[in-house]
């Protein structure tokens, strides 16, 4: 018997699940991402996590023949291992991956992804055509995008391509990214970037009547997409988001001419009215190529756990050609 396994490494949570031949879960384990204190701590959290899948498909770790796993990153692709990740305590600056689950399962057979590009190979694995051309995009505390340009998966030497939430929209750089640097999407689109905007638009017109909490340290990007329809801030501020979304994927489709663009990320799928069908009006109008079919993942928030399970069947592709027979 065949059987594959998944992992998804985020910030927050890790979940690992293992599935058999067909691709149907038999087993999973979900668990808190550890906060160190060093990245060794992470990986061991990683294996303990697998371990816990395989318990719970009755299998031993060595029977997975493939495994793949979609990570937050930067990346160290030729080490196998995640470098210096921005949402961790500073005291983690490396969690190897790529050996230490090598060696849990006897395989040399595992795949690594950043998160966005383990979530396009799910997309692509699961979309009705399997297509060649695509791109998934997530709208969360971050953005970023997973890209399959004529057939192949793009990860860039480094397993760092796809960082277009650090696409500079807006050359006057009145927002700082978290990053660093001035202008980039995620500084104004994002979960945690839109607090920040919504002020700056306040400054810029103190007219616009408003009950959002602006002062509040705890003021989220939720407390403006609760308020839609209600209040003029609000308002203002979700077609400005519109804005600089249609900007930043009229630029993936100009680069990559998908032929399907898929989002998730919290704030895409609690709010996909307000943010996914405005980019869907918006890009039409602005796209010179070909308009791709624009919609949100069916996965919600196991896309990552999906496609780094499809990367473990298809050999890191989501190319279901690649089955095994």
């Amino acid at each position: 018997m065949v059987y594959y396994a998944g992992v998804d490494l985020g910030a927050t949570n890790l979940r690992a699940a293992v599935a058999d031949g067909d691709g149907t879960t038999i087993g999973i384990s979900r668990n808190a991402t550890p906060r160190g204190p060093t990245g060794i701590d992470v990986t061991e959290g990683v294996l303990r996590t697998l371990r816990e899948a395989c318990g719970d498909a009755g299998i031993a770790p060595d029977a997975i023949t493939a495994a793949g796993i979609g990570s937050i990153g930067p990346f160290d692709l030729a080490e196998g291992a995640v470098i210096d990740p921005a949402n961790l305590p500073d005291s983690i600056d490396r969690i190897p991956l790529t050996g230490p689950i090598e060696k849990l399962i006897d395989s040399e057979e595992v795949y690594l992804h950043n998160d966005t590009t383990a979530g396009v190979i799910g997309e692509r694995f699961h979309a009705d055509r399997n297509p060649d051309d695509m791109v998934y995009i997530t709208i969360s505390s971050g953005i970023g995008a997973g890209v399959c340009c004529d057939g192949e998966i793009l990860d860039g030497w480094d397993g760092n391509a796809g960082e277009v939430g650090h696409a500079i929209v807006d050359p006057r750089g009145r927002l700082t990214c978290g990053c660093g640097r001035d202008g980039h999407w995620e500084a104004y689109c994002s979960g945690n970037g839109i607090p920040d905007f919504v002020r700056l638009l306040a400054e810029d017109d103190p007219t616009i009547d408003t009950d959002l909490p602006l002062e509040d340290p705890d003021f989220t990007a939720k407390d403006v997409f609760e308020l839609a329809g209600e209040d003029d801030l609000a308002d203002y501020a979700i077609d400005q988001l519109a804005h600089w979304n249609a900007i930043g994927v009229t630029n993936v489709v100009h680069s990559f001419a998908p032929l399907l663009v898929s989002f998730g990320g919290a704030v895409a799928l609690h709010n996909e009215e307000l943010v996914v069908d405005r980019i869907r009006e918006r890009v039409s109008e602005m796209v010179m190529t070909n308009v791709p079919e624009i919609r949100v993942t069916d996965h919600g928030d196991d896309v990552v756990l999906e496609g780094a399970l499809a990367s473990a069947m298809t050999e890191g592709t989501g190319d279901r050609k690649r089955l095994a027979d």
